[in-house]
């Protein structure tokens, strides 16, 4: 029997951990190289960059860049009460990100500074930032964090949703509160436009701001509309009516004039209006408030009052629309840039 000595065994061991040891080494590595591609996966889609909406604050007179969602939380904030529905809150989100989305399609700028996409005024949709929302709501005694919160559900519930019809985003009009009724495009707008057609909303005569009441002189009311009061009570005649039950046209003392220019020059709440002279003045009386094209935020809020959801109220003041994924246009919008 051969007798192996003790040195040649111990070299024997010595050589065996010598191949061992990077093999042990290498397997964690592999291990490593098989989980990296699903690191970097969620690594790029944590970073990928969000879609940015540059808007112009008119007071700071600066151009404000921030997210395409938080910049539809701060308009839903701004352009409608926190108290109303969560349904409601909801579709407002809609009709802004609309708004939004179409602008940027059209790469719209009309007479903005360099860089700037939107205003934060009426012209546009009214913007707010978070420290600015703050400040309102609790001036006005208000939870100014349960408030954020329920407009962020809001926004959070109808992420990545706009209106379309026919495929392209709509013109999301949207006003306070209607007359009963809301109004046809062509009564305030040169087209008329298929999807924003008079509807009926009766929910608004809930709304604080159905009724309105005003007193100008007589003076102020002819020199304003460049007109003659005759010595009558009463001031409107020849009335013509919209579909939408306002005053499409009207002639004061043989001089005719449309209701919207009435309603503009003398700054008046809505186009329903009724006018009494009594002595040296001129008591005026209005139905609802704003434009009247398109949805009624109050009508929406009833609406959503009485169980009817997001999508229902805005199929329902928006003929023909869809509720549609944006993501395929701000893919091409993100292209563009």
């Amino acid at each position: 029997m051969i007798k192996i000595k003790p040195f040649i065994v111990l070299g024997v061991i010595l050589f065996a951990i010598t191949l061992l040891v990077p093999t042990i080494l290498v397997l964690p590595s592999i291990q490593d190289k098989k989980d990296e591609p699903k690191r970097n996966a969620e690594s790029v889609e944590a970073t990928e960059p969000a879609i940015e909406v540059a808007v112009y604050r008119q007071n700071k007179q600066e151009v404000e860049k921030l997210d395409l969602e938080e910049y539809v939380v701060g308009v839903v904030a701004s352009e409608m009460p926190a108290k109303f529905e969560m349904e409601a809150l909801k579709a407002q989100a809609l009709t802004a990100r609309t708004y939004i989305v179409k602008r940027m399609m059209n790469q719209e700028k009309s007479d903005l500074p360099e860089g700037a996409l939107v205003g934060d005024t009426i012209d546009y949709q009214v913007y707010n930032n978070q420290e600015e929302l703050k400040k309102i709501w609790e001036n006005a005694g208000y939870d100014w964090k349960k408030n954020m919160e329920k407009i962020e559900e809001a926004v959070a519930a109808t992420k990545g949703q706009i209106l379309t019809y026919k495929g392209d985003p709509i013109d999301a009009t949207f006003f306070s509160t209607s007359n009963g009724y809301t109004e046809n495009s062509d009564a305030i707008w040169p087209n008329s436009i298929s999807y924003l057609q008079s509807v009926e909303s009766p929910w608004d005569v809930n709304s604080p701001k159905f009724k309105g009441e005003v007193t100008i002189t007589v003076n102020e009311l002819e020199k304003t509309l460049g007109v003659s009061l005759g010595s009558g009570s009463e001031v409107l005649e020849d009335v013509k009516y919209t579909k939408g039950k306002r005053i499409a046209s009207a002639k004061i003392n043989g001089t005719e004039i449309s209701g919207k220019d009435i309603r503009e020059k003398l700054n008046l709440k809505s186009t329903d209006f009724t006018m009494e002279r009594k002595g040296d003045a001129v008591y005026i009386a209005t139905k609802g408030y704003g434009h009247g094209v398109g949805m009624s935020q109050y009508g929406a809020n009833g609406m959503a009052a009485n169980g009817k959801t997001y999508d229902e109220i805005v199929k329902y003041y928006y003929k023909g629309v869809e509720v549609t994924a944006s993501d395929d246009m701000l893919t091409k919008y993100t292209a563009q840039k």
